[in-house]
């Protein structure tokens, strides 16, 4: 079996640290903690690596979070992986700052990277994991907040929710979503 396991973000030093990468976070801790060299691939940076019998490519796109989709459907393709097998980890303002869903489909909920998803692979029926990044933000103050840096609290209760991820992204290929939504939701 072989899985497409997206995190999204923006490349670049000056998103590295943001709310927005957490699907970025969330792969290289996973990455970290199982050997994994990033290779600069088109439309993104990629990783490969296996678990027990689960072969899995991870994906950074490097089209920044509105064009996703592109990175998303070249990938799919390019391994021959069904939309089933993938799973995508993004941020939600929508949820508490580190809440960890993980949902089999669902809205784009505002969100971009999703959103553009959607769009390309005409389709909301794909794996997600989304992490709360809480929405203390003023009116209009949205998109300061999305690309502004984590605050050092932040970062201490986000670390803990890293390794549990880490701990999902296996857990998926392996046991299947749903087993995955029991255990840690």
């Amino acid at each position: 079996m072989k899985f497409l396991i997206v995190g999204l973000g923006n490349i670049g030093d000056e998103y590295a640290n943001t709310r927005h990468n957490i699907g970025f976070m969330a792969l290289d801790r996973f990455a970290a903690k199982h050997d994994v060299a990033w290779a600069d691939k088109r439309y993104g940076f990629i990783g490969k690596c296996r678990v027990k019998n689960a072969e899995l490519v991870l994906l950074k796109p490097s089209t920044y979070m509105n064009l996703s989709g592109n990175a998303v459907r070249y990938w799919l393709n390019e391994e021959k992986i069904p939309v089933e097998n993938m799973l995508v980890i993004v941020d939600d303002l929508n949820l508490p700052l580190g809440t960890i869903r993980m949902r089999k489909q669902g809205s784009d909920g505002g969100h971009n990277g999703l959103k553009h998803i959607q769009q390309v692979l005409g389709t909301p029926n794909y794996c997600r994991i989304r992490v709360g990044i809480g929405n203390e933000f003023t009116r209009g103050a949205q998109i300061n907040f999305v690309l502004g840096e984590w605050t050092a609290e932040e970062k201490e209760q986000l670390n803990e929710r890293l390794d549990r991820i880490a701990e999902m992204i296996p857990s998926f290929c392996l046991q299947g979503p749903d087993r995955t939504m029991n255990q840690y939701n």
